[in-house]
């Protein structure tokens, strides 16, 4: 993947969160011929199986496969070798060396890209406190990050906060997207958040939105000021 020649269009991952198919279908549908990358996650994969990942693909976009594999090694090694055969394009891993290695053992020669999870955006300090995790949010990110860079993920999925340390420590060597897009405090349960345009100039590759895009009212511009902000941050960036 030549991140260097990808459009701003081609940065946005509109997020699929949702159990509702057809309120799902009606998305991609005013979607279409403005976003070409589409996140099905849990709620989605439980409600559909594989329908909407087949529909995404048969219609020539690309589909973000999060599904935060986070199992004994041999077992991440399986599933991630059945998702590679789907042919889609990003898969999110999460856990140690051994488990990093056996996803990556699982991709095998295809083309899927794996995404090791640093520290969801929805957690702050005080949660990874409560976790038991001693540590510094940033520490922590970095060394998720190391192992993903040691062991052959591709990327890294993080928030955009961390997204400068990231490139600098990895030497640019992985993909970091970055969720928790937001212009504003939403209210909602996303804690370390940044706007597209902020978060692309701080060295995320691509971003992911759900909420921002598919709850508001008309959906098709919602993205198009978001593809303008990443036009905007890419041009501040070079």
């Amino acid at each position: 993947m030549n991140i260097s020649e990808l459009k701003a269009a081609d940065r946005l991952i509109c997020a699929l969160d949702t159990p509702d198919v057809e309120q799902v279908k009606a998305i991609i549908n005013d979607l279409d011929g403005v976003v070409s990358f589409f996140k099905i996650g849990i709620t989605l994969h439980l409600a559909s199986g594989l329908e909407i990942v087949k529909l995404l693909l048969n219609s020539g976009k690309k589909v973000f496969l999060d599904l935060k594999y986070y199992d004994v090694p041999e077992t991440v090694r399986l599933a991630v070798s059945v998702a590679a055969k789907l042919g889609v394009t990003f898969l999110t891993i999460h856990g140690n060396s051994a488990i990093i290695k056996g996803a990556v053992e699982g991709r095998g020669a295809s083309d899927l890209q794996l995404l090791v999870v640093t520290v969801l955006t929805s957690l702050d300090q005080d949660d990874l406190k409560e976790m038991g995790q001693d540590v510094a949010l940033e520490r922590l990110v970095l060394a998720r990050a190391g192992l993903a860079l040691s062991h052959g993920a591709n990327g890294v999925i993080s928030s955009a906060r961390e997204a400068g340390l990231i490139k600098s420590e990895t030497n640019g060597k992985l993909l970091v997207i970055s969720p928790g897009i937001r212009d504003a405090d939403a209210g909602d349960d996303q804690k370390r958040t940044m706007g597209a345009e902020d978060a692309i100039r701080a060295g995320a590759d691509f971003l992911v939105v759900g909420r921002p895009i598919t709850k508001a009212t008309n959906r098709r511009e919602a993205a198009q000021r978001h593809i303008a902000a990443i036009e905007r941050g890419l041009r501040q960036r070079d």
